[in-house]
Order: structure tokens, then sequence, then C-alpha cells
């Protein structure tokens, strides 16, 4: 690859990296001013935890629209118009009068945020294909792990120097630099376009059994990491009596093994297969997620815990690129409406069950850890369940889609069952 070359690669690969960004930075960016911004719209406590759901509820509905639309229409001309109102929505965010309108307007946030990472999922796919789509989704799992980290980290130092509004300030300027950069450097990556009603194609991505088995395994491991992060402030502090600053270093800890996990995951992945690689994030999950149930009902040290949360995260960077590569992998002319799916998957999930790990209150870790237990093995079951061949069944389809849309014979798709990239 030229010098030219590469850089052009690069400048794509950051470009997708930043528009994976937009949705952790739009929920968490702004948490260190939640206190100071129901002061001001006069919002209860559980007014303002509605604005946080808004945007959850955002960023899963939006992927709905925006798959099926990049599959019709392309990826550039939906991507700009998602950015476009992500930026207006942070905007008006910014000086919204009441809580009310507030909530409306994270909605919106998340609906335009959400764009960008579908987009960007369907636009590795349009782009690789094999080793390079998990390599590549390991990147981008790189930055997931990033963002809810340093989030409200800058958003807090951004509270020295203005007040709330200014963090939803700065998310418009960010979407409008985003929408600027996109236009100017991004090209177009859908070779062809899709006609078919949204619910055909939702119904031929869902008879996929395999399709289904990467998105519903990916979905419940996400939704354990959820219930880490809705649950261990509460175990972690109530119960062990962490100081918030040691919380914090635990956390930090947590998503630098996420980090590596992914790291080594776009490593090894042309070695080791895709497949082979989640096989091990979902095997290393249960295990830890049993450990944490273990450590709960013995009241074992604190070390046990840590250890089986810090296990559990770090699968997470195993199981996301993996299996979006392999849930991508034949479904090329559809890899919009693919990706969505995948990333509703994930927001579905974790909005529906991570709440429970609260269910004990502050005084009980029960709940946390049976979740944390019971999903990862849930998604180990169904990834055996649903991509095991039946007696008498032709296992593997005649051809797939190709990175441009093109039919590769059927031995490509025997050594990527194989887990052989």
């Amino acid at each position: 690859m030229s010098n030219d070359a590469a850089g052009r690669q690069t400048r794509f690969i950051v470009l997708l990296a930043a528009l994976v960004a937009l949705g952790p930075l739009s929920i968490d960016g702004y948490l260190p001013g939640l206190p100071d911004l129901a002061g001001d719209l006069r919002a209860s406590a559980a007014a303002t935890q509605l604005t946080i759901t808004a945007c959850l509820a955002g960023l899963a509905i939006g992927q709905l629209i925006a798959g099926p639309l990049s599959d019709t229409y392309g990826r550039r001309r939906p991507l700009l118009a998602g950015l476009a109102l992500y930026t207006i929505a942070s905007a008006l965010c910014a000086v919204a009068p009441d809580v009310r309108t507030f909530v409306g307007l994270r909605l919106v946030q998340g609906i335009g945020g959400a764009f960008g990472i579908v987009i960007a999922n369907a636009m590795v796919r349009d782009r690789t294909s094999g080793t390079r789509t998990a390599r590549l989704f390991s990147a981008l799992t790189l930055i997931t792990g990033l963002a809810p980290v340093f989030a409200p980290v800058l958003g807090g130092q951004l509270l020295r120097v203005t007040a709330w509004p200014g963090i939803f300030v700065s998310l418009a300027v960010l979407g409008a630099v985003m929408l600027a950069a996109s236009a100017a450097g991004l090209p177009e990556t859908r070779s062809s376009a899709s006609h078919q009603p949204l619910p055909a194609v939702v119904g031929q991505l869902l008879s996929d059994r395999v399709f289904t088995a990467y998105v519903l395994a990916n979905g419940l491991v996400f939704a354990a990491m959820f219930a880490y992060i809705s649950g261990s402030p509460f175990v972690l502090q109530e119960i062990h009596g962490l100081s918030p600053q040691q919380y914090s270093a635990v956390f930090a800890v947590n998503a630098a093994g996420l980090i590596a996990a992914a790291q080594i995951s776009g490593r090894l992945v042309a070695r080791a297969g895709a497949r082979v690689l989640l096989l091990a994030g979902l095997l290393s999950a249960t295990a830890a997620g049993t450990t944490v149930l273990g450590a709960v009902l013995t009241r074992a040290p604190l070390p046990v815990l840590l250890i089986g949360l810090f296990v559990l995260v770090s699968s997470v960077g195993l199981v996301m690129p993996n299996a979006a590569a392999q849930a991508l992998a034949d479904h090329g002319g559809h890899a919009g409406s693919a990706a969505a799916l995948l990333g509703f998957s994930q927001f579905m999930f974790g909005g529906a069950l991570a709440p429970l790990a609260g269910a004990g209150g502050a005084t009980d870790a029960l709940p946390m850890g049976i979740i944390v237990a019971v999903l990862p093995a849930l998604a180990l079951l169904t990834l055996g369940v649903l991509t095991r061949s039946m007696p008498g069944e032709r296992t593997h389809r005649p051809a797939c889609q190709g990175p441009a849309g093109h039919r590769r014979p059927r031995r490509h798709i025997d050594r990527r069952r194989a887990g052989i990239q």
C-alpha cells in the first residue's frame, strides 16, 4: 500500500471511530453536570434520569431508521442528514426551557447520533471482508471502550470553565465538525441500492439463524456489561466500602482490560479466526460471571469479586468485534440493516435487563451477580444451538455477498463457519 493510500485509509478509520464515539459522548459527557441541570430546569431526580433514558432510546430507535435508509439511499446522504440532526438537537439542548423539552431533544439527539454508529459499521463491511473486517471492528471497539471512560472526565473539565449548557454547545460543535469532515472525507461505499421494504429485509435477516445467533450473543454479553455498569457503583461503594476515587480506579482498570482484549483480538484474528475468538470471549465471560455470582453467594474477599468483574468486562473486547464481523459477513447486500439490528439489540437488551441489577437496592449484590452469570451463559448456549447443524440440513448457504455486493463461492462460507478467516 502506498503512503497516499495508507493515509487515506487512516483518515477513513479515524472518521469512523469519531462517528462511533458520538453515542457514548452524548450519553456520558454531561453526567457531571446533572445536579446543576436538575436545579436550573427545576427537575426531579426521576425526570433528570429520564434524560439519559431518552438518549439511549434514541440511539436504539435511530439505528433501525438509519440502517435501512443507508441500504436504500447510500451511506453518505443519510449519514450527513443524521449528523445535521444531531448538531441541531445538541445546540437546542443547551437552550431548552424546561425538562420536558430537554428530554424530547435528547431523544432526537440520540436518533441523530445513531446514524453515525450504524453507518460507520456498515462502511466497514462495505470496504472489507474476513479478518480485515474483524480487525477494524476491534479498533472501533477500542473507541467504544474509551469513550464512556473519558466522556465524564471531559465533561467535568468543561464544567471548570462553563455551565452544563456549554457541554451541549461543545457536542454541537463536535457534530458540526464531524458533518464537515464526513462531507469532505468520507466516500460513498455503498455500490448498489436495495429497494426491498424494511419488513422484508428484517424478516430475511432474522430468518438466518446464524445471523440471529451472533446478534443475540452480542446483545446478551453487552447487557451483562451494562448490568455491571449500573450495579457496580452500589455493590462496590455501598456494600464493599470503596470510595468514589477507588471505584473510579476500578472502573478505569476494567475499561483498560476491554481495550487490551480488543487489541489482542485484532492481532490474533488472522491466525485464530473470528469465531474462535468469539467463543473464547463467551467462555471467559461465562466463567467470570459465575465467579462473580459465587463471590456474592459465599461473601468471598473483595479481590475475588474484582477479578471476576475484570475478566467479565475484558471479555467484551473479544465478543463485540468478532460477533459483529461474523454477523455481517454474509449480508453485504444489507449491511446497514444488519448493523442496525446488531446495534439495536445491544441497547434493547442493555436498557431492559441492566436496571434489574439494582433490584436489590444498595445493600444486596445478588441481582447483579445473577444477571452477569446468566446472560453470558445464555449467549454461549444460544450461539451453540443456533449455529449447530441439524440432521439432513444444508448448513451452508450456496453463496454470500462480498464487500462490493459480488457473489462469493460456498467454500468461503464453509471457512467462515469453521472460524477460519
